[in-house]
This record gives structure tokens, C-alpha cells and sequence, in this order.
């Protein structure tokens, strides 16, 4: 073999003798986490925040691929309590309920600073304080979930019971019921139905449970197992949820454009000014005051809904609430 080519030969060697352990040395990058959120209900501009997290890559910044599941068949409380799934969005008393039953589940972040049911009525009814709705009939989607939580809570803060008004079971229906005059009141949330009573022409008073007691609305919600075995998922999934809700608060006409990807026909809907609407009352009900970090969950608001829950037979008499929830990875 001649000099030169024995020459370079050796110099090819040397070459890849000094790449080979630089290659093998380079860290690989993480696979990251993969999940569905399970957030219920169809997809709607008061899932903003989530879209905007999405949208803006604030779950990819935290290593995260998220999936949204808004199949209301799905059982969010029971995936989560039982680690099936690592989060899902669901309300406070759904906390309580499951922790009732055993679930290890905690609330991690308060996405809704405010508690979003309310009770609606026509002016005309002249229904303006709790004392009005004394003796009326009023329609409730469901005798049961978050809307007749916060509904039984008003009561419960009037000194009122379902046997001083006449409550009727009506589904989804409210708006058009109050509208034929068929009940005199609709529980509702605060941010839908009276924008929709409102953008038809009618003049409305609203009584909103925020008013009057402190409950714990819609959150992130994780586990015992996953705060446990992967508290860094939890921090960076907290993370990515708080950054959506911050930033939807600062841009909400850019927040808005954003859902018209996410929510069928948004973009094409005759009642533009409607949904913007939605959303911008459904921004009033997260946390406004910044003396506390954003997603602040308030002790004494687990406190009173675990109370009016005890009232209403829906939790043990000893219950206690301390474990629901921790401020600890907002911070």
C-alpha cells in the first residue's frame, strides 16, 4: 500500500476516533408527554384559554402534546382519581364528590376565580333579589353538577330551601322557557344564557352566586400518585395552563380568533358579536386581583362549598377538604 493512501487511511481513522465519542456523548432530546384533557361539554370560545395554550405552543414549551376531549360521556373525575389520565379540567364540587368516595384527586390551579351560576330573569318579572324568587318557579338543567351547587348555596345564604320555590327539571331549555313565560327564573351560567337573552332584546336582572358565597369553580385537576411520582409533569402542565389563561386575559381579540379553529362553524356563526361576548364575560370570572399568584385557589372557598355540600347530604358529616387542594405548584 502506497505512503499517501496509508496517510489517509490513518487520518480517516483518527477523524471518526474523535467524532464517534462526541456523537455518543450528545444528549438525545426527550419524547416528551403525551395525553388527552378531558375538559367536558362541546367545544366552546369559554375554552379559550386551552386553545390559546395550544395555539401559541405553551403545552409544546412545556415537552407536552395535548389532546382535548370534549366528550361529556367522558368520566373525568373517575380517569383522573384512578391515574388513568394525568389532568382534566373540572369544577371544585366534583373534587369534593370524588374525594367523598375515596378518589385521590387534587385540585392543582383555579382557572374560574368566580363562581359562574347565576339565576336570570326577565325585568319584567321584577325578581331582583334572593327574597323575589320565593314562591317562583324556576328552571335548573339538572338537579345536580355545579349550576344546582351554586344555586342551593344562594338558599342556603338566604335562609331558603328548595320548598319555598318550585323547581323544575328542564334540561338545557332555560332562555326559551323564561322567554314563553313557562318559569319565572333559569339557573344558568352567568356568561351564556343572559348574553343570549340580551343580544334577542330583552332586558334581564341576574342574581350571581359569586355575590353572595365563595365556591370553587372550574380548575386543573391531577392526583395523589401523579403529584407524588411526577410532581415536574404537574409543575410544567400548571405551567402551560396558567400561561393560556394569562394570555387570553391580555389578548382576548386574538383569544377569540384563535377558537375559530377549535369550535365547528365559529368562524362562519351569524352571532359574531354574541360569542365575543361569551368570552369576554367568561374572562371577567377568572382571577382579576393579582396579589396572589395566577390559578390561587382560596382555602375558605373550599371551606364554604364543603359546608353547603354537608347541608345538603352530599358529603360525610366529617368531612374535610384541606387534602381537595394545593397551591404549591401555581406558586
Amino acid at each position: 500500500m502506497k505512503k499517501s493512501t496509508q496517510l489517509l487511511l490513518m487520518t480517516l481513522l483518527i477523524t471518526l476516533s474523535l467524532l464517534l465519542p462526541a456523537c455518543a456523548a450528545k444528549p438525545t432530546q426527550p419524547v416528551g408527554d403525551t395525553f388527552s384533557l378531558p375538559v367536558g361539554f362541546v367545544p366552546n370560545v369559554q375554552f379559550a384559554p386551552l386553545y390559546a395554550a395550544l395555539d401559541k405552543g405553551f403545552f409544546a414549551e412545556e415537552n407536552i402534546t395535548v389532546t382535548l376531549d370534549h366528550s361529556m360521556e367522558t368520566d373525568t373525575v373517575s380517569l383522573v382519581g384512578a391515574n388513568k389520565i394525568p389532568f382534566g379540567i373540572c369544577s371544585g364540587e366534583q373534587v369534593l364528590l370524588g374525594r367523598n368516595q375515596g378518589l385521590p384527586l387534587v385540585y392543582i390551579a383555579e382557572w374560574y376565580e368566580k363562581y359562574p351560576v347565576g339565576v336570570v330573569s326577565l325585568k319584567e318579572s321584577g325578581i331582583e333579589t334572593l327574597e323575589d324568587l320565593r314562591g317562583k318557579k324556576i328552571g335548573t338543567p339538572v338537579l345536580s353538577g355545579a349550576s344546582y351547587i351554586g344555586f342551593e348555596a344562594m338558599l342556603q345564604h338566604q335562609g331558603m330551601t328548595d320548598s319555598d320555590v318550585t323547581l323544575e327539571t328542564v334540561g338545557y331549555t332555560q332562555s326559551e322557557l323564561l322567554i314563553s313565560g313557562k318559569i319565572d327564573s333559569a339557573i344558568i351560567y352567568v356568561a351564556n344564557e343572559p348574553e343570549q337573552l340580551k343580544a334577542l332584546g330583552y332586558e334581564i336582572d341576574l342574581l350571581k352566586a359569586s355575590d353572595y358565597v365563595q365556591l370553587v369553580s372550574n380548575g386543573l385537576i391531577t392526583n395523589e400518585e401523579t403529584i407524588k411520582n411526577n410532581p415536574e409533569l404537574v409543575t410544567r402542565m400548571t405551567r402551560a395552563v396558567l400561561k393560556g389563561i394569562d394570555w387570553t386575559q391580555q389578548h382576548p381579540d386574538e383569544a377569540y380568533e384563535i377558537c375559530k379553529k377549535y369550535v365547528d362553524n365559529l368562524a362562519n356563526a351569524d352571532n359574531q358579536e354574541l360569542q365575543k361576548q361569551v368570552l369576554l364575560q367568561s374572562i371577567e370570572l377568572y382571577q382579576q386581583d393579582r396579589s396572589t399568584p395566577l390559578g390561587t385557589t382560596d382555602p375558605a372557598a373550599w371551606t364554604q362549598m364543603a359546608e353547603v355540600m354537608k347541608a345538603m347530604n352530599l358529603l360525610k358529616g366529617d368531612f374535610d377538604a384541606a387534602n381537595s387542594f394545593t397551591n404549591e405548584f401555581v406558586k
